[in-house]
């Protein structure tokens, strides 16, 4: 096997280009993996929550005599037991519990720990609160009137958390977050252009939809709080609740155990909080599962937008100049957003992955009576790729070239300016198209009702620091620990392939264990950064044992070894280069004009994600990405009504299914150029946010419909057709 250089990169062929076996496959497939939900605490009490019906409303009184005296009832808590607690990844906006007024439907009032959940649920139902509805602000528009009720009016009171300075200011107080970024002389070059377009688009809340529901246990322990938890970054749930509770960092231990999915929703913690409260009221531990029905109402959905886009481009199609306005219905509390900003980064700064001389960007997140908003799998792309992809077809056909020869013209290139006014860097984007285009078969003439589409996708490679040490021990097994989990992402192999195949060993011989809060520091699963920060982690110190080693084997140093006797190694890395991984989406359709319906016939994603580390992990990840972005696409909307959640199950919110999924080519193009170990770029955010706009251009291309909204349903495409296309007996609902 080749030597790594300093960045791991290794020549001809190694364990990494085999199939992987999963570390966690055995325990999951066997159903022996333990879940938050499976932890059996001795003792454990059962939590309940009493929440709110109105999504604005003044809390006059509660009354909880009745659940008090139920038998098995061991404490109840209202607001005014917590008064002035909060809490939030960034921004400590949301009540642990509600004590003067509450602001979204599901906001909770009063928690109660008992024997059992029956009982719990019982004693919720014999709490009494007297609300007074106050005006809701729904909309967006509604919340930024200069006259606007200030849903947050001791907003400037809050905590900021981590020691970055005070919170950014804000234009509006319903503002949860604003940003206006510019590079270039943006109206001189709107001046000059050659033909200016404008468009908007609108997309839904959707929701992460884990197959985990949020689960949590509570208990003090002497001085010690001990937290077992499904949120992904022990480490920042461990400060905030430190902040929010008023206890030093090293009184509180945060576990996560096997995670069971994720897609960004599980940063944001909310039960923790209020369960240790309740803990220290019983002297006895408390858990709590959440139902899946409050999972879909109550949590952290991906924010609703509205986005206006504006370019100018000279003679030939090229961008000259851009601006974007977007705005993302935050809801009640911005608490689940960490960026300091309090922004849903990914959706500032649109066309990205183009070359844009000059370019303003604006954006804000706005604070409604709505459920909160947060993270989700590449939080803000989604809503920002499908408004700049849309946008470059529809600006394409007004200038009568094709939507492909547009792109081709217009992607950026090293050095090129790009959206942000950073140069680029990052995989050859027209190469990714051209092959997407090839194996799509884009020149072939497709018989009427069928179109195809193209959308590109960048992500950023995430950035960040972490340590993880290498223990080797007289059998010759080597333990790799550290602080992150593993949420079904496949992180732990990942570090597992990376010190085995430096070291030159059979991966079975190295073993992952996971550590609490009492370990090193680690910032969790998000933004794109287990390639490159843990696993660059794990070469740093799978690099360290090889030196201390002194050109001995694994084998041979083991070997030498007395009784009790091991080898301990730490590597803490830093990551902090720039790179994008990058996709080219080609989809074909086909659409019954008579009725709107969209069928997706093919698909065809072509990757640049750098060295693949875990082959079948991989393929998991760009098809799981494909299947998340249709379902934004066709059929995904947490629709609210009155600020109320209509769909309370997953008979209500559609997801698609293996019978929706289309014929998927995947494709790899990569010079191996990557920053992360061996060479290797982030996957796992990468394909969902482009798949809508292809969808919508492909639509758009098959029948000449164009979809501003979505998800793209029947009748928003049989509205949306030519007056000489549409047949008077199809759809009528928007």
């Amino acid at each position: 096997m080749s030597a790594p250089d300093r960045r791991g990169a290794m020549t001809g062929p190694t364990i990494l280009d085999r199939p992987e076996r999963r570390l966690d496959g055995d325990e999951k497939t066997t159903g022996a993996a333990k879940y938050t939900a499976d932890l059996e605490v001795p003792g454990a009490l059962q939590a309940a929550f009493v929440r709110s019906p109105y999504p604005h409303a003044r809390i006059v009184s509660v009354d909880t005599a009745r659940a008090r005296s139920l038998a098995g009832v061991r404490a109840v808590l209202t607001g005014a037991d917590v008064r002035g607690q909060r809490l939030g990844r960034r921004l400590q906006d949301w009540p642990v519990l509600c004590w003067d007024r509450v602001l979204f439907v599901g906001d909770r009032v009063a928690a109660v720990a008992a024997d059992t959940r029956e009982i719990a649920d019982d004693a919720v139902r014999l709490i009494s609160v007297e609300y007074e509805e106050l005006s809701p602000l729904l909309d967006m528009d509604e919340a930024l009137r200069p006259d606007a009720p200030v849903l947050h009016p001791d907003g400037a009171s809050y905590r900021f958390l981590e020691g970055r300075g005070e919170r950014p200011a804000v234009p509006h107080p319903n503002h949860q977050g604003h940003v206006l970024e510019t590079h270039g002389d943006v109206d001189a070059a709107f001046a000059r252009a050659a033909r200016t377009f404008e468009h908007e688009f609108a997309t839904p809340r959707i929701h992460q939809a884990a197959l985990e529901p949020r689960a949590a246990v509570v208990w003090v322990e002497g001085d010690r709080v001990r937290v077992v938890s499904t949120n992904k970054a022990p480490f920042n749930l461990r400060d905030q609740m430190a902040a929010t509770l008023g206890l030093s960092k090293d009184r509180i231990v945060v576990d996560n155990g096997t995670i069971g999915g994720d897609f960004g929703g599980k940063g944001l913690s909310t039960d923790e909080f209020v369960l240790y409260h309740l803990a220290k009221a019983t002297g006895r531990p408390v858990r709590v599962v959440t139902r899946y029905a409050d999972e879909l109402t109550t949590t952290n959905p991906r924010h609703a937008s509205r986005i206006r886009l504006r370019t100018g481009v000279d003679a030939d199609g090229r961008i000259v100049a851009h601006e974007s306005h977007a705005l993302f219905d935050g809801g009640a509390y911005a608490a689940g957003k960490p960026t300091a900003r309090l922004l849903v980064e990914g959706g500032v700064e649109t066309l990205e992955g183009y070359r844009v001389p000059a370019a303003r960007h604006e954006a804000a997140t706005v604070y409604t009576n709505q459920v909160p908003g947060g993270h989700m799998r590449a939080p803000g792309q989604p809503q920002n790729v499908f408004a700049s992809e849309s946008h470059l077809d529809l600006i394409a056909r007004e200038l009568g070239i094709t939507p492909l020869e547009l792109r081709r013209r217009n992607v950026a290139r090293p050095g090129d300016p790009t959206t942000t006014g950073e140069p680029w860097h990052g995989p050859d984007l027209a190469a990714l198209l051209d092959r997407a285009a090839l194996d799509i078969d884009a020149d072939r003439p497709r018989p009427g009702g069928r179109g195809i589409g193209f959308a590109l996708g960048v992500r950023h490679v995430g950035r960040g620091s972490t340590t993880i040490s290498l223990r080797l021990g007289r059998d010759g097994t080597i333990e790799a620990r550290t602080g992150v989990g593993d949420q079904g992402g496949g992180q732990h192999t990942l570090i597992q392939r990376i010190v085995a195949a430096t070291l030159g060993v059979d991966p079975v011989t190295v073993r992952v264990r996971r550590l609490s809060t009492e370990g090193p520091q680690d910032p969790g699963i998000g933004g794109s950064r287990v390639t490159p920060v843990h696993g660059g982690a794990a070469l740093a110190a799978a690099q360290a044992l090889k030196e201390k080693l002194g050109g001995r084997s694994v084998a041979e140093a083991a070997k030498a070894l007395g009784t009790g006797e091991e080898i301990v190694v730490s590597a803490k890395f830093d990551a902090t280069a720039s790179d994008h991984g990058a996709c080219a989406h080609a989809i074909e359709v086909a659409v019954d004009v008579d009725t709107g319906a969209v069928r997706v016939l093919a698909a065809v994603v072509a990757v640049d994600v750098g060295q693949v580390i875990n082959p079948v992990g991989l393929r998991g990840q760009l098809e799981g990405g494909f299947v998340y972005g249709l379902g934004m696409a066709l059929f995904e909307d947490l629709a609210l009504e009155d600020g109320r959640v209509r769909a309370a199950n997953l008979g209500d919110y559609k997801l698609p299914t293996i019978a929706d999924v289309p014929p998927l080519r995947i494709v790899h193009l990569s010079d191996g150029h990557g920053v992360g170990p061996y060479g290797a770029r982030s996957a796992g955010e990468l394909v969902n946010p482009g798949v809508p706009a292809a969808v919508a251009n492909a639509v758009q291309d098959a029948c000449g419909s164009r979809v501003h909204t979505l998800p793209i349903t029947a009748e928003r495409v049989w509205n949306a057709l030519p007056a000489p296309t549409r047949r008077p007996s199809g759809p009528v609902r928007s």
